[in-house]
Formats: C-alpha cells, sequence, structure tokens
C-alpha cells in the first residue's frame, strides 16, 4: 500500500480510491453538509433498514448481514438521539458519517449497504421522508391555528366592526366574520400541504446515481417497507428533482404571509389609533427607555419572518434554475433554505396559536368605529335597486346624499326622510331599516355575506370541521 493510500485510508473517505491527494482542509469546510443535514439521521437510517431487508430479499446479502445491518443503525440511532455521536466533518453528510460508523460497528457487512444506491438517490429518499412528516406537523399547527381563530370568533359572535377597503373604512361586518376569513386563509393551506403531499410521497430509492442500477433491485418492496404508495418513474428525474421541495417552499411562504397580514392588523388594531384588541402581557415587550410603552413585537416579528420565509424559495428557486441533468452539487443547497423555512413557519404558527389564546377584543371599541365615513352608503344604493333604479343611477343618486352629509358635517342616519326624499322620490320610511349599522350588517345574506345568519352557518361548519365541541 502506497503512502497516499495509506492517507486516503486513515482519512476515513468512503469515495477516495481513484484520489492521489487527501482532500484540502478548505475544501472539507467548504463542502461539508453535516453541520446542517445531521438532522435527517432518522430517515437516512429508516431508509437504510428498508434498503438491507431488500437487498437480502433478494439476495444481494444474507440474512445475517441483514440483521448486523440493522441492528448497527439501531444503535447508531440511538446514539445520536442521546447525543453520543461524533459527527465529522471530513465525512461530508449525514449518509457517509452513518455509513461509516456503521462500517467501524460491523465490519464488512457494512460496506454491503450501499449496494445498487447512491447518494443521489439516498438524499431525495431521506428529505421526503422527512417532508412527508414535517407536512403531519404543520397540518397539525395550521388546524390548532384555525381553532384560535374559530373559538374567537364564537365568543364574540355578534359584535360589529368597520370593514375595510384601501385602509379606509368601507362597509360595517361582524368581528366574526372577519376572523372567518383566516379560518377560511389557514385551511386552503391545509389543502395545499395535503396536495404537495402526493408529490412529497413517491418513493425514489433505486434510481441510483441517475440511471438506474443493473443490479436485481425490488423497488416496490422498499416503498412498501417506508409506507410509499409509488415510486418514482424517471431514474434522472428522481436524483435531479426538487420540485417537490419547491412546491412545499411556495406553500411554507403563503403561510406565512398569511400569518404577516394577520399580525399586521393586529399590530395596527393594538395601537390607540384603533385600540381594538388587547394583547395579553405575557406576549408584549417594553421599551428601555419609554416606561408607558407596551410594544406587540409578537405580531411584528411574525409580519418580519415573511421576507425570511420568502427568501427560502427564491433561494432554492435560483439554485435550481438552469441546473443539467442530473444531480449537481448545487443542490446541496436546497437542505438550509428549506429547514429554516420549515423551522420558522412552525415557531410563528405555534406562537401565533398562543397570541390568540391570550387576545380580547374591545367590542364597544369596535363598534363605535362603524359610526364615521357613510359606511352605509352602499345599503342606500342597494335599496334604491330593489325600487327598479339602475345601480350606476343609484350609484350617483347617494353620492350626492353622502356630499350633503359632508357639507354640513352629519351621518347618513342623522338626516330627516324628507331630505332624502330630495335626491329620490322612491326613498320612504323604510329606508331607515338599512341605515342603521345592524341593519346594513343583517342585510348582507347572500352565501358568504357577513349576516348574522350566514356568520353563525359558517362558524358552525368551521366548528364541526375542526372537532370544536
Amino acid at each position: 500500500m502506497t503512502e497516499s493510500n495509506n492517507q486516503k485510508q486513515s482519512s476515513g473517505k468512503l469515495w477516495g480510491g481513484r484520489f492521489a491527494e487527501q482532500t484540502a482542509a478548505s475544501v472539507e469546510a467548504f463542502t461539508e453538509s453535516i453541520s446542517y443535514d445531521w438532522r435527517l439521521y432518522r430517515h437516512d437510517i429508516m431508509g437504510s433498514k428498508a434498503h438491507a431487508r431488500m437487498l437480502a430479499k433478494q439476495g444481494l446479502i444474507d440474512d445475517k448481514e441483514r440483521d448486523a445491518i440493522i441492528a448497527g443503525l439501531t444503535e447508531i440511532e440511538q446514539e445520536i438521539s442521546e447525543g453520543r455521536f461524533t459527527f465529522r466533518a471530513e465525512l461530508e453528510d449525514i449518509h457517509m458519517n452513518i455509513e461509516k460508523a456503521l462500517t467501524d460497528k460491523i465490519g464488512a457487512a457494512g460496506e454491503k449497504l450501499h449496494t445498487a444506491r447512491s447518494r443521489n438517490d439516498q438524499v431525495a429518499l431521506d428529505i421526503r421522508l422527512y417532508l412527508r412528516d414535517e407536512c403531519a406537523a404543520l397540518n397539525h399547527l395550521l388546524t390548532e391555528v384555525q381553532k384560535g381563530f374559530t373559538r374567537l370568533a364564537r365568543t364574540n359572535l355578534g359584535a360589529v366592526m368597520p370593514g375595510y377597503t384601501h385602509l379606509q373604512r368601507a362597509q360595517p361586518v361582524l368581528l366574526s366574520h372577519h376572523l372567518l376569513a383566516y379560518v377560511e386563509m389557514f385551511g386552503r393551506d391545509r389543502e395545499r400541504i395535503a396536495d404537495g403531499l402526493k408529490r412529497i410521497n413517491i418513493m425514489p430509492l433505486g434510481s441510483a446515481a441517475l440511471a438506474g442500477t443493473g443490479l436485481p433491485i425490488d423497488r416496490e418492496f422498499v416503498a412498501e417497507e417506508l409506507g410509499f404508495p409509488a415510486v418514482t418513474a424517471n431514474s434522472m428525474d428522481t436524483t435531479a428533482d426538487r420540485d417537490f421541495a419547491m412546491e412545499l417552499l411556495f406553500c411554507l411562504t403563503t403561510i406565512q404571509l398569511h400569518l404577516s397580514r394577520m399580525a399586521e392588523e393586529f399590530v395596527l388594531w393594538s395601537s390607540k389609533e384603533f385600540d381594538f384588541i388587547k394583547i395579553g402581557d405575557k406576549y408584549c415587550t417594553g421599551s428601555s427607555i419609554m416606561p408607558q410603552k407596551k410594544n406587540p413585537d409578537i405580531p411584528e416579528l411574525i409580519r418580519g419572518k415573511a421576507g425570511r420565509v420568502t427568501g427560502s424559495l427564491v433561494s432554492l428557486l435560483m439554485t435550481v434554475k438552469g441546473l443539467p441533468l442530473t444531480y449537481n452539487r448545487d443542490l446541496q443547497e436546497d437542505k438550509e433554505p428549506l429547514f429554516d423555512a420549515l423551522d420558522t413557519v412552525k415557531a410563528s404558527l405555534s406562537i401565533t396559536a398562543e397570541l390568540l389564546a391570550n387576545s380580547d377584543f374591545d367590542t364597544e371599541r369596535m363598534k363605535a368605529a362603524t359610526y364615521g365615513g357613510f359606511m352605509t352608503a352602499t345599503d342606500i344604493a342597494d335599496y334604491l335597486v330593489k325600487k327598479n333604479m339602475p345601480f350606476r343611477q343609484a350609484h350617483g343618486v347617494v353620492g350626492h346624499i353622502v356630499a350633503l352629509c359632508q357639507e354640513r358635517d352629519i351621518e347618513l342616519i342623522e338626516l330627516r326622510l324628507d331630505e332624502l326624499q330630495q335626491f329620490s322620490d322612491l326613498i320612504e320610511e323604510d329606508i331607515f331599516n338599512v341605515l342603521s349599522v345592524e341593519g346594513s350588517v343583517n342585510s348582507r345574506v347572500s352565501i358568504g355575506g357577513t349576516a348574522e345568519i350566514r356568520v353563525a352557518e359558517a362558524l358552525e361548519r368551521a366548528e364541526q370541521q375542526l372537532g370544536i365541541v
């Protein structure tokens, strides 16, 4: 054995047969991924155990070797979970760290584990297994946030508030209607996660480096062992594919944007200019210089983290852009943005569920805010339309009525009947039924509208879907 071969042997590299020199320390530091992909260890071991059982079934290893591999992997998993395992940067990634430890532990049988697979299809398997679990965690957290909004909607059913367009008071709505809008948003997020899971939950192992393998493997057996309903159809696509991860990152970005919109409203509503919401002291912070301050830092941070998650999506999109088939080392850059986005969104969802459980609304203040801004103007137009006036003509009539109110600095409800009748002889006494805030709200009886009867129906549906008793 030459000196250079001795160096390669001592370095522990599992791929160094054709190299005459040791890898530079700077290259090892630049190329390692074990500092972050260690979190895939359970899924890497799960996949390796299934692979070993398949190799034995196909006669590529014997039963004794299979049992030694599985026992060794079980020991390694326990060592990692208990913090007793030493990860080595020179071994680059989680796959080679585990394989080297296994070989050191059980000898030659460990060297057979990589038969008929490559790190290219191995990492694809690990990520899919990992994301499958993460999708379940996301679904649970999204459900808890939906429950938080639904409980607040039930508590405040009947309370009115201004609805806004362009951040201007527009029409009165029920607070519960506003809160249930977020239940719908996060429900769609759950649907997107579930739909994306269909493309995550396909078994890639057996594609090897890019071309498949000439060894007699059984991919369907591995898929069944790991709970995959199908195997990937093209080995080149399999090793190059990260669109399932991009799709999940889009879903994560959408979730965080929904959270950010909610957070923006909580920040506004907790200000003295609105004073609609009281966030519990445990979920606010103070100022180091202004003793009177109570700052909504949690919503502000949730809002701020939207940029971080969006950046993770853009990062992976730009990593994949322009990559030729099949695997390129660039794809190592998929994990950090993916892991960071998952961590950020899960933390944001978790703290949001707590925030919702520790927030109260000042419904009297909200109701008082509906008495400015001519918020029932559209109701007058609808009233005239019901009396067969064309909508555009009705729109103009109401515009003139509003102009009169502005000139006199009064609200619509303060006009007398004879004053209203100056603008149209279709106006009668019953117009005052729609000029009140409550009348306006309860006139919106279209499906999905803010009338209390519709909101109560929507609330009941949400409670049934979410299992709220």
